[in-house]
């Protein structure tokens, strides 16, 4: 069963708030051929700690100010600011320190599920100029 159309759009949704707070390497994967208990992934790496928490902040608004709510009925890892989980049940994100993106390669594991295509709206505005 693909990716919900609810799933679709809080996982671009927080996205694009990901990318807003120039976070690198924004993947959203669809899981949900693999895992009943949510829809798709977004990971997003930060180069520190502050930007991890900012970035996390960044997509609860966004998410928050849909017109449809949406607020995590969980959160991990926002102490440390390394790897802050995120768990909206139709989507789970990931804020991961640059570090323990690579050491943890969450797209490695989840690399036979599909990819939903992301592009940046900022980078769309500046390849338009």
């Amino acid at each position: 069963m693909p990716v919900t159309e609810r799933a679709l759009e809080l996982a671009l949704t927080a996205a694009q708030a990901a990318a807003d707070k120039k976070a690198q390497d924004i993947s959203v994967i669809d899981v949900a051929d693999q895992l009943y208990i949510t829809d798709a992934f977004v990971i997003a790496s930060a180069s520190n700690e502050r930007q991890v928490v900012a970035v996390v902040d960044a997509i609860e608004e966004a998410l928050v100010n849909l017109p449809e709510k949406a607020k995590p009925v969980r959160r991990e890892g926002e102490r440390q600011g390394r790897w802050v989980l995120l768990d909206y049940v139709d989507i789970v994100v990931h804020v991961q320190h640059t570090e323990e993106r690579e050491f943890y390669a969450l797209d490695k594991l989840w690399k036979d599920c599909p990819i939903i295509p992301f592009v940046d709206r900022d980078m769309v505005e500046a390849s338009a100029e």
